[in-house]
């Protein structure tokens, strides 16, 4: 069966209404997603290397979310290895202020502490 990437105006996970932020955030919310399009963001790979970045997640999950991000314009396979596309380039610099939100929320938050609050 072949893997689909979510799709504006098309259902997904938690939301009927097709809007575009539902079916990315549908997208980027699936497991492993999102490492690797950081990983790819440094570099290209192949699929071994990009498996390896990856702390070796199985082959089964790279191969169905390599197929998902391809299939939503955001990774193209060359000579080099998967590389982001100018849309996949787009996505990490949108985020680009997540990350820098996420960091003034963890200095906010404190040490996380083994085992959360008492």
């Amino acid at each position: 069966m072949e893997a689909r990437a979510p799709r504006p105006g098309v259902p997904v996970r938690g939301s009927g209404s097709g809007r575009p932020v539902m079916a990315a955030l549908d997208l980027l919310g699936r497991r492993w997603t999102m490492r690797i399009l950081w990983e790819l963001s440094q570099a290209p790979a192949g699929f071994r290397e990009l498996q390896r970045r990856c702390e070796r997640m199985s082959s089964s999950v790279l191969s169905a979310r390599i197929e998902e991000l391809t299939d939503a314009r955001l990774l193209a396979l060359d000579g080099d290895g998967y590389h982001l596309t100018p849309l996949g380039q787009g996505l990490v610099e949108a985020l680009k202020p997540l990350g820098a939100w996420s960091r003034r929320w963890a200095e906010e938050m404190g040490p996380a502490t083994e085992g959360g609050p008492e």
